[in-house]
């Protein structure tokens, strides 16, 4: 295969790399998809929350409230609080030892946390566990999607990319089935559930030490001779020079800024920031989280018993990584904004149906019937379909994509850090809005998903088939809103490349 600009070919090891890197995904989903089953367990309930246990136990509890509880909340939380600082160090070690060693460190964390998490006796073990399992996916999250997009040839860029999505959702959709099975292993199958999320990250940990650096990171540490050695083997040809060239340039540039940070407040670099954050912030507002986290949670308040919940919830997930293929084989076809777009109705009409059988037909102690109950389920699905297809890869391609070299760590871990600070208000605080809200809540995703739909209408460029280190040239300044962030001197030069 053979790009339009850069000469390349996909080999087996590059795909392999590809592969070992993305199961940071894995690990990352596998996390988000077994907090919500294992806080549904009986045993675990019993151990550390025992009061919402016992209210859970009483059938005239309100259906919206019976696990709004701040401790409970704070073990699926406290996990991308942490992932939110650590994202700040990531960056750095990104930038000071490469991408290869951060995702050798994030593997290394979740081990860690895996191992706490599974032998805790108290809330506090509990919670620290989780708080290490944040550091890794705040290093891992940093570090493998600019390694997947830094190692891709331009034209499959958003494909390999969105590989990380995939195992996100291959990862929600493994915890789910193992909840399924270990929800019947009393009174340990939640330690079960926990201690397994060491299996991705072991995986990652020898993933780290077979792939190779990426070329831009090698370049940009001063070691120009293995940053083209590393680009002649993972595009599988040794005619490099036009790319090789290219990254030489933005390197050249990105050295000469001397604080990253500082440099991203400057007005020129303002466009790929404020893309990246707000879709971070979208991201979660679709709601996404909410259901993941909490689908078997959720399922139970409609009706569902404890095993019927759980495989609604595996139902879920298997619907999310078979939705995220269509995202691979369309992404750099029709590009970023019409997936984006599509999805935004699909979700909408999802969220606002949701809501009407809710608020229509769910009273606080009752439970809907099974025929309703099952269009619930299929209209989550629905949901959960464009949702995978769409925000969920995309929110990650996009800003891994639209930073220029001398930003591009620092960039990325501000989208990191927004996704996990709002990743961890939407964790903390569902629960207790599906309390005082109820059927509401959904009205609430739809409304965010509407200014969603207006704001790539209007805001988001297509960055589909541009180079990555050509974005300022051919999107930004092209963009009729974001190319009046690049001033012009007297001379008529750009200042969008003003040294900090």
């Amino acid at each position: 295969m053979a790009d339009p600009v850069f000469k390349s070919k996909i080999t087996a090891y590059v795909l392999l790399s590809w592969i070992l890197a993305a199961f940071g995904g894995l690990m990352f989903g596998y996390d988000i998809g077994i907090s919500g089953g294992v806080t549904g367990m009986d045993d675990f309930l019993i151990k550390f929350f025992p009061k919402i246990h016992e209210r859970k136990m009483h059938v005239s509890e309100n259906n919206y409230c019976k696990y709004d509880d701040q401790l409970l909340q704070l073990f699926t939380s406290s996990l991308y609080l942490a992932a939110l600082v650590s994202s700040f160090f990531a960056s750095k070690a990104c930038t000071l030892f490469g991408r290869k060693p951060t995702i050798l460190m994030a593997s290394s964390f979740f081990v860690a946390g895996a191992a706490l998490s599974a032998g805790s006796e108290t809330n506090w073990m509990l919670i620290l566990g989780r708080i290490l399992f944040g550091i890794g996916v705040g290093f891992g999250n940093e570090a493998v999607p600019l390694f997947l997009t830094e190692i891709a040839p331009v034209h499959l860029r958003g494909a390999v990319n969105i590989l990380f999505q995939l195992f996100v959702t291959i990862g929600i959709f493994i915890a789910n089935l193992v909840n399924y099975g270990t929800s019947t292993m009393h009174p340990n199958g939640w330690r079960v559930s926990l201690g397994l999320a060491a299996a991705p990250a072991v995986v990652l940990f020898i993933g780290s030490l077979i792939i190779t650096e990426t070329p831009p990171s090698l370049v940009e540490r001063e070691k120009p001779e293995d940053g083209k050695r590393a680009l002649q083997k993972i595009r599988g040809v040794d005619d490099v020079d036009a790319e090789f060239e290219e990254i030489l340039h933005a390197c050249e540039i990105a050295r000469q800024v001397k604080q990253p940070f500082k440099k991203l407040m400057k007005k020129s670099s303002m466009p790929p920031l404020i893309i990246a954050i707000c879709l971070q912030v979208f991201q979660q507002f679709t709601g996404i989280n909410a259901i993941m986290f909490y689908a078997p949670v959720l399922f139970q308040t409609l009706g569902f018993k404890s095993d019927a919940s759980l495989l609604s919830s595996v139902i879920t997930g298997l619907v999310n990584v078979s939705s995220t293929f269509v995202s691979i084989v369309l992404v750099d076809k029709a590009g970023r904004r019409k997936l984006l777009l599509q999805a935004c109705v699909q979700m909408f009409i999802s969220q606002v149906a949701i809501g009407a059988i809710l608020q229509t037909h769910l009273s606080a102690t009752g439970s809907l019937n099974k025929g309703l109950a099952a269009v619930v389920v299929f209209l989550v699905c629905t949901f959960v379909m464009s949702f995978a297809w769409s925000w969920g890869p995309l929110g990650w391609l996009i800003p891994s994509e639209t930073f220029p070299m001398e930003t591009r760590t620092a960039g990325f871990a501000f989208a990191v850090s927004s996704n996990m600070l709002f990743t961890f208000v939407i964790a903390q605080a569902f629960l207790s809005m599906m309390c005082h809200m109820q059927a509401f809540i959904f009205y609430f995703f739809s409304a965010w998903i509407l200014i969603m739909g207006i704001f790539v209408i209007f805001l988001l460029p297509e960055t589909k088939g541009v180079p990555i280190d050509s974005m300022e040239e051919s999107v930004w300044k092209q963009h009729p809103v974001w190319k009046n962030f690049f001033l012009i001197d007297a001379n008529g030069e750009s200042k969008g490349y003003e040294m900090a």
